[in-house]
């Protein structure tokens, strides 16, 4: 910003200033839709046949994405008052006219009660899309994989019920010098109804598991969960505790179905039992760990139940045909083996999240 040579503001900017201050860019919004309505108006009186009644329609939807809660149901009663002095001076009022008042008026009785449910949130409507899509974002952050050595390969994927851009699976993970722990979490619900509780479970649970020892961090996340007292207030976890320079891992399980390990040697998966109660269930729990060493070629399989649960299928015969699609797919390729194996199994009615540990 250009200042005089003082170092005080120019006489333009302090009139710019002060112009912001008076009109708001809420306010100038608004002043220019109901200019550009008064407009359309005034061309639904002088040109009837060129300018149609149901033009008011536009800018009451436009109001309706850029408009506060606020200033939203001014405008829609502005508009339609507006449409009640044209209507009269239409040279001839036909049945179609009739039925085009009855529109726009159902329109605007519609765009006051979302302005009205909307009055919680208290932004517009397009602020408050953004708003949800930067959380999602950050769900997704969280659960970005840090840089690690060539000889690591982690991948993660997930998949959303419906194909919804909201999931109650997510994963996090973070890197401690030559330690990476990563948590898959399952919270209860699935889809979009999962997907408030999963937006605010991710930032705590990320920040959990980079401040805290991995033998405390399924601990206080089932302490956080009882804290929230949720309907739904529980979720299933498991938590990756990985040295990257040795190999050695812990595992430890809050409910959630168990890890697979491919031994490079004989080249078969077997399951990986660590047990331990649901997050958000019982106070005081622990959570014992199942110890380990990654070789070079081995690969663990870190999931959700959406990759084996069906409601007609018991999880362990889903565990079974995951880990013998896991041996077809991943045979002697794991770049981009967690994509090609969420793609083929699991339920699209489900939630679902994978993450592919390989040392290579």
């Amino acid at each position: 910003m250009s200042t005089t040579r003082s170092g005080t503001p120019s006489a333009g900017q302090r009139l710019s200033a002060r112009m912001r201050r008076l009109l708001p860019p809420d306010t100038r919004t608004l002043l220019v839709l109901v200019v550009v309505t008064v407009v359309m108006g005034v061309g639904i009186w002088t040109v009837p046949d060129w300018s149609p009644v149901s033009a008011l329609i536009i800018p009451m939807v436009v109001g309706s994405l850029v408009l506060g809660p606020r200033q939203l149901p001014w405008f829609v009663v502005f508009v339609l008052l507006l449409l009640a002095v044209l209507v009269p001076q239409q040279p001839d009022i036909t049945y179609r006219i009739a039925m085009t008042v009855v529109v726009v008026f159902a329109v605007g009785f519609i765009i006051l009660l979302s302005s009205f449910r909307r009055s919680r949130l208290g932004v517009a409507g397009l602020r408050g899309e953004s708003m949800l899509v930067d959380l999602r974002d950050r769900i997704l952050k969280q659960g970005r994989i840090p840089a690690l050595p060539d000889t690591w390969h982690v991948g993660s994927e997930l998949r959303s019920a419906g194909g919804t851009a909201f999931a109650g699976d997510f994963v996090v993970a973070a890197r401690h010098d030559d330690r990476l722990d990563v948590a898959v979490v399952d919270v209860s619900g699935k889809g979009e109804g999962a997907g408030t509780r999963a937006l605010l479970l991710s930032g705590a649970l990320g920040g959990l598991l980079r401040a805290l020892p991995p033998e405390e961090f399924l601990v206080a996340a089932n302490d956080f969960l009882l804290d929230q007292d949720w309907d739904e207030g529980f979720a299933t976890a498991v938590h990756l505790s990985l040295d990257l320079v040795s190999g050695r891992f812990e595992i430890r399980s809050a409910g959630h179905p168990p890890a697979a390990w491919r031994a490079a040697g004989s080249g078969r998966w077997s399951v990986v039992e660590a047990e331990g109660p649901v997050l958000g269930l019982i106070e005081g729990t622990t959570y014992d760990s199942v110890e380990g060493v990654m070789k070079h070629g081995d690969a663990l399989l870190l999931y959700t139940d959406g990759m084996v649960e069906t409601s007609d299928r018991d999880i362990m015969l889903g565990v079974d045909r995951m880990l013998g699609q896991a041996e077809r797919l991943l045979r002697g390729d794991f770049e981009g083996g967690a994509a090609r194996l969420i793609e083929a199994i699991g339920s699209r009615k489900d939630d679902r999240a994978l993450l592919l540990v390989h040392r290579r």
